[in-house]
Parts: structure tokens; C-alpha cells; sequence
């Protein structure tokens, strides 16, 4: 039975992910980059300033999304400009090559803010960042590599003498790298870069549609869930990637991971679990007795302090019967609330003199039999709710086993609570709902969880992180979280067409017609079903060049027919014949 359930599950899983890449492949389509480094759709709309914010193109990335992999290019030019006559530099020697090749591309980097005024170069300050930040980063990248390769040296034999012959030759024996070398290494890491920028035209969206959509397919086997970290069950695979390119309000499973302020003490993270995780009255009390007594009745409740102890929870028995109170179903002037020692005593009131001054509907409410609202009321006691955020199910405690530190993830919503609770430390609370971090952080948080929750479900597929920006800019460039669905392309998209070609075409096109709106043809879709060129790839760009016509060549050209009746001349009739059926 197990087996069939696996094919099943399986058959269901590959069509789910089919319409899933169909829906990446219609939403990502006419993305194409542009000759100001920008990221535009069809309308052109910018949705990226930059593709993947550095302007590189996944095909030519060598290793872990990096342009360029140090070591084998190293190697490479090691092996390539190896001269055994030429000496070793020094490791200060290194240094300073290094510097004086990177401080001439360091020179076309000149920062600038808004107004044009020029800041130094390590001006890292919200007026400071530019679309050059990325190549920075890369040119302090090679300079840290040739660092540690100078630190090697040092390590290996200290600072050597230049003037000593035995010790220049210690240095090539050790390990040697000439200025050939180094200069060989700087200039090909530099041609690498330039390389593997992104052109113009490319079709950054279909192939960020396909580079996500396919390896989804593989996930089909994948179970629904997995036993996630400290016993906490999170949805895995294609429902989970489901949920988050739907945009979807309500998860299956929800969780805050919340950085405490105390991360090494267990005590401290069991007192902010307390604070955080729902408690009920039932997980407190000892037991509950109902009592009759003449002209009145009552429930008593005897809290187990022992309990409250283990669970370090703050509660006090003013604090427990306020909890009761505001109950809605604990209101009436017929009841009577009091606390004794360790015991909670809620009394019902039978004198028919007591409901002199209540109102009608509460006069309803308090008339029926004793007997039963008495057991409903012990019955609704324990589901009372004394501690804790409402929409908090559960809290755990996570302990790394490397630097023993604690967190605490909260099954449920409630981020803004969660990050507001004493012992939490809100900056560094994270959940992922993409949909609560866009209501309480905002849409820039909302894109970080979308590209931080792919990479999690996606983490075994090597996919490069350019194609999961992409898609989150595309779902938040708006200013809002939109799903890859047909209610989110629409509000993405003003192409009839393009809408019509996905679902619910003749839907599209009579809303359409009735309104009488125009479309431009502009992007993949529409130039596919119009038979036009669309402006991705080669077409993203026009050829003007001047043209030389000589006499003759301009002007409307005779047809065959027009050149026939010339020829029969007074024969050829005044008007075109009709055909007769």
C-alpha cells in the first residue's frame, strides 16, 4: 500500500510543479536586462537597478556564485608564466604590485553622492552606495586573496633580507611567486569580471523562470514534511514553494525564530517562553471541585504553584483571577470572583432578588438552569487562556551543540508580539510568513524572507541566488507581496493578451473589448501570437545607419497585374473586374 501511495503522490506532485513552472515562465518572461544595467519588463517598468545586484551572469560564475575562482586561476597562472631565472617577491614586494594594479581600477570607481560631489573611496554611508558597490567588493576581494597568499610567505620563513643571496634563495625554494606571477593572476581575475557581466538583452527572466521551475520537479519525492529542528514539524518541497509563490496569509506551518537577549542561559529562555507560548488554566491547576450551597453555587480551582515554579512562568493569583474575569463568558453580575490561599472560587448567585437590576439580555442569559450553566462553566474553565500571545501555539527551545547558545522558535503568528516581549531581541526575530514580515516590517523585509525561504526549501539544488532575487523583486516591486497567480499577474501586467494567453481568455478578452482597451504588442506573448519580433535577446536593440537610394528605387512599386493592363492599354477596363460566382 505504501508503494501506491508513493505513486500517487508522486503523480500529483509533477503535475503541481508543471502549472508552478508554467506560472514562473508567463510572470518572468519578458525580463530582460538593459543597457543601463537595469532590470525591466515589456512596460518597462524597473524591477531590478541592477541584476542580482552586481550585474553578473550565472552561466560564467565559477564555483559558489562567484565570478571568479581564485585558486585555479591562480594555478593557472602559476603554471603558465613559470620562469625559473626570475626571483620571488617579497611578501611587502606583493603588496605592493598588488596595490598599485587594483588603485588604477580603483580610480574609474570615483564615488559621488546625489549631487555630484565626489566622497572618498571607503565612504560606505547611505550617500555613498552606487551602482559600482559590487566591483569594490570584488577588487578587495582579489586583494584579500593576494594577502593571504603574502601572510603564507611570512608564515613559512618570516620577512627575508633582500641583500642575502641565501635567503632570496630560501625565499624561491619556499614558495615562490614572481611579479610575472602576480600580475599575470590580478589581470585575468580583472578580464574574468568584465566577462561575466550580464549583456544587454539577455533574458534574465526565462531563464530565472527555468533555473527555479525545473529543479522543482525533482522535489517531487520529497515528503509533505520532515521532523524539523527540536521536534517541530515544517512544511518541505513543493508545498512549501507552493505556499510561497501564492503569497499566501495563512500557512500550514508558521514559525518565528526568535534571538534572545540571553542566549547562553536556559533559565532566561524558559522565562521568555513563558511569556511568548499560550498558557492555559489546565495546565496550572491541581484540580476543580463544584460546590452547592443554599442561595448559591460555586467552582473552585486549586492552582498547582509546584507547576508554575517548573515552568518559571510570572504569573501571580491577582493576575490569574483578572484572566478569568475578562473572559466573555465569565460576565454577569450574578457572579462573584475571589481567591483564597491557592484556590480560585468562582460563585454563581441563585437569589432571584440579585437579577433585580440586570438588563434583559442579561436577565436571558442568567435564567437558565443553575445546574447546567454551573457545569458549563467548569467545563469552560480550563480553556481559559492566562499567559501568553494569543496566536502562540507553541514555543521551543533550540540549543546549538557547537556554541551552545539557545533560540526560540514559536509555532504560530504574532511577529510584532514576539518582538516586542522583554527577552527577545527583536531586531534579529525573523519568521516566514512572507505576508506578517510585509505587515509589520515592510516590503523590503517581505523580499529578504522570499529569497531566504527558497534557499532553505531549494538548499540541495545549487541554484544560483540571482534567479531567487529575481523573483522576489518581481512579487514586491510593486509595493506589495503578489502571488505568481492570475490575480497577481494581472495586477503586474496591462497586456490583454498576455493575460488572456494564461487563463480565463475569453474572460480577458470580452472585459476587454467592452472597455475598449488598447494593446501595445510589447511583450513575449503578445509579439509571439502577432507573428512580431519581441525586444529580448537581438531585438533589444534597432540598427540606423544611412542609406543611399538612386533614381528609380523610391516609390510605390507596380504590381503584375498593373504592368498587364498597361500593356493592353485602351482594352484594360475602367474598374477592377468583379468575379462572378
Amino acid at each position: 500500500m505504501s508503494g501506491r501511495e508513493g505513486l500517487v503522490d508522486t503523480a500529483v506532485k509533477t503535475a503541481e510543479t508543471g502549472y508552478m513552472s508554467r506560472r514562473l515562465m508567463k510572470s518572468l518572461e519578458d525580463l530582460s536586462s538593459q543597457y543601463d544595467d537595469t532590470v525591466r519588463n515589456s512596460s518597462s517598468a524597473i524591477v531590478q537597478f541592477q541584476y542580482g545586484d552586481d550585474k553578473l551572469d550565472p552561466v560564467d560564475m565559477e564555483g559558489k556564485a562567484k565570478p571568479v575562482h581564485f585558486d585555479r586561476t591562480f594555478i593557472h597562472s602559476e603554471t603558465t608564466t613559470y620562469n625559473n631565472d626570475e626571483r620571488s617577491l617579497l611578501p611587502r614586494e606583493i603588496m605592493e604590485v598588488c596595490s598599485e594594479m587594483l588603485e588604477k581600477e580603483r580610480a574609474k570607481l570615483i564615488r559621488k553622492d546625489l549631487m555630484g560631489n565626489q566622497l572618498g573611496y571607503m565612504d560606505r554611508s547611505d550617500n555613498g552606495i552606487d551602482q559600482f558597490e559590487s566591483a569594490r567588493d570584488f577588487l578587495d576581494s582579489i586583494e584579500q586573496y593576494v594577502q593571504t597568499k603574502a601572510d603564507k610567505l611570512i608564515s613559512r620563513g618570516g620577512d627575508f633580507d633582500p641583500s642575502d643571496a641565501r635567503s632570496r634563495k630560501g625565499l624561491d625554494h619556499t614558495g615562490k611567486l614572481t611579479e610575472t606571477t602576480l600580475r599575470a593572476f590580478i589581470t585575468s581575475c580583472l578580464l574574468k569580471y568584465k566577462k561575466a557581466q550580464v549583456e544587454p538583452g539577455h533574458a534574465v527572466g526565462a531563464v530565472g523562470a527555468q533555473s527555479i521551475g525545473e529543479p522543482g520537479t525533482q522535489m517531487t519525492l520529497k515528503t509533505f514534511h520532515f521532523a524539523g529542528v527540536a521536534g517541530m514539524s515544517i512544511t518541505q518541497g513543493v508545498p512549501r514553494i507552493k505556499e510561497i509563490i501564492n503569497a499566501s496569509k495563512e500557512i500550514s506551518t508558521p514559525v518565528v525564530a526568535c534571538e534572545l537577549v540571553t542566549k547562553d542561559s536556559i533559565a532566561a529562555a524558559r522565562i521568555v517562553k513563558g511569556r511568548i507560548e499560550k498558557t492555559y488554566l489546565r495546565d496550572i491547576i491541581h484540580s476543580i471541585t463544584e460546590n452547592w450551597n443554599g442561595n448559591e453555587a460555586y467552582i473552585k480551582a486549586k492552582i498547582n504553584f509546584k507547576t508554575i515554579d517548573d515552568l518559571q512562568l510570572e504569573l501571580r493569583m491577582p493576575q490569574i483571577l483578572a484572566a478569568i474575569k475578562n473572559h466573555k463568558r465569565f460576565k454577569g453580575d450574578d457572579l462573584k470572583f475571589s481567591h483564597t490561599g491557592r484556590s480560585i472560587k468562582v460563585t454563581i448567585d441563585l437569589d432571584p432578588a440579585s437579577k433585580a437590576n440586570l438588563s434583559k439580555t442579561e436577565i436571558a442569559a442568567t435564567s437558565a438552569d443553575p445546574f447546567l450553566r454551573l457545569k458549563h462553566l467548569k467545563r469552560l474553565l480550563p480553556t481559559i487562556q492566562i499567559l501568553g500571545h494569543p496566536r502562540a501555539y507553541r514555543a521551543i527551545i533550540r540549543t546549538d551543540e557547537t556554541s551552545t547558545t539557545n533560540t526560540l522558535l514559536v509555532e504560530g503568528y504574532g511577529l510584532r508580539e514576539c518582538m516586542t516581549t522583554v527577552g527577545v531581541d527583536g531586531l534579529r526575530t525573523t519568521t516566514n510568513n512572507v505576508m506578517e514580515a510585509r505587515e509589520v516590517l515592510g516590503i523590503e523585509a517581505a523580499r529578504s524572507t522570499i529569497i531566504t525561504e527558497i534557499s532553505e526549501v531549494m538548499k540541495d539544488m545549487d541554484i544560483d541566488p540571482r534567479h531567487m532575487q529575481l523573483l522576489a523583486d518581481v512579487m514586491t516591486y510593486k509595493g506589495e507581496v503578489l502571488g505568481i497567480t492570475r490575480f497577481g499577474l494581472a495586477k503586474m501586467r496591462d497586456s490583454v493578451l498576455q493575460l488572456a494567453s494564461f487563463e480565463k481568455t475569453a474572460d480577458h478578452l470580452f472585459d476587454a473589448g467592452g472597455a475598449g482597451r488598447t494593446d501595445l504588442i510589447e511583450g513575449v506573448s503578445e509579439c509571439i501570437i502577432m507573428g512580431k519580433t519581441m525586444g529580448l535577446g537581438t531585438g533589444a536593440m534597432e540598427v540606423v545607419r544611412k542609406l543611399n537610394f538612386y533614381e528609380g528605387q523610391i516609390g510605390p512599386r507596380k504590381t503584375v497585374f498593373e504592368d498587364a493592363w498597361a500593356e493592353l492599354g485602351e482594352m484594360a477596363p475602367k474598374k477592377p473586374l468583379r468575379r462572378v460566382r
